[in-house]
């Protein structure tokens, strides 16, 4: 599944390529139809990423009315993609292929009010394909709301609060390893993420909740607000230090479908990048965690009695 970096690079592709243009809104696939006709022929406000949800805000009726259906909301799921695609001015727009849920295309012949030739070529040609998302809605800005109120906090927005996560975690008695993934106490970690981070800062999936301290919870927040932009730009998730990478040590790169040069992620049986031990594998809440048992030790309570 995406996670939140993929998300939060979306949201910026289709502002960089849609906001502040008419779009035309169509559904190729008829899942969305009802909702693409009401949509048609607004301007595309810009769009967000909350961790994993994607929104997609265009224009009131009447334009800047804050009430009314104006939200799309994407989660991309499993198999889910949004592609995003620009062209020089004039270029057509090919056929849509597949099952397209929701496509976007850019009007400016629209966007002012007029049909004439320079309006139409006023920006580059743009359209953008949902296929095989688990959501595509279109909600109100109370709906938007209520979904974000039942998120933690995203390492990817300025606004977040780290706070609000540590409440949670140090409540519990489940294992950190499960907690990073529940998307209702930090939003936007997935298993990447999730093992790197762990590893990085030397803490075993399997610690419980209530037993990690504030100044390491801290560090672990601040690991996740270094790395998690670094996958907006690059578009691929990389956490090796460099005194760890293929350049400082001789290895090959690694050769993966999910890209990036990571530590345990996906990498069982191979000796750890730091300490040579083979990296251990177990499964936990029905996803695979991946850790090394020499640097990340078990927990062992201090506590007598």
């Amino acid at each position: 599944m995406p996670e939140g970096h993929t998300l939060h690079r979306l949201a910026r592709d289709l502002g960089v390529a849609f906001a502040g243009r008419r779009v035309r809104v169509s559904s190729p696939q008829g899942r969305f139809a009802a909702s693409a006709a009401l949509l048609d022929g607004r301007v595309l406000v810009g769009a967000e990423a909350w961790g994993k949800q994607l929104f997609v805000e265009l224009e009131g009726d009447p334009p800047g009315e804050l009430d009314g259906e104006r939200f799309v909301h994407v989660h991309l799921g499993l198999i889910g993609t949004f592609d995003v695609h620009t062209a020089p001015a004039g270029a057509v727009v090919p056929d849509p292929v597949g099952q397209v849920r929701l496509r976007l295309v850019a009007d400016d012949a629209d966007a002012d009010g007029t049909d004439d030739d320079a309006a139409t070529t006023a920006g580059p040609t743009a359209w953008a394909d949902l296929r095989g998302a688990i959501v595509c809605d279109l909600v109100t800005a109370a709906q938007r709301d209520a979904v974000v109120a039942r998120m933690g906090p995203d390492p990817l927005r300025p606004d977040a609060d780290p706070d609000r996560a540590f409440e949670a975690i140090r409540r519990s008695r489940k294992p950190i390893g499960a907690l990073l993934m529940d998307q209702s106490v930090l939003a936007g970690v997935g298993n990447v993420y999730r093992a790197e981070v762990l590893f990085r800062d030397r803490l075993h999936p399997l610690r419980p909740g209530n037993t990690l301290q504030r100044s390491r919870w801290q560090a672990l927040w601040d690991d996740l607000v270094a790395l998690m932009p670094q996958g907006v730009a690059t578009g691929r998730i990389d956490t090796v230090r460099p005194e760890h990478s293929p350049v400082a040590t001789g290895r090959a790169p690694r050769r993966d479908d999910h890209g990036g040069e990571v530590y345990v992620y996906r990498r069982t049986g191979q000796p750890c990048l730091v300490c040579g031990r083979r990296v251990a594998t177990a499964v936990l809440e029905g996803r695979n965690l991946f850790w090394c048992s020499r640097c990340q030790p078990v927990f062992r309570s201090r506590a007598v009695g």
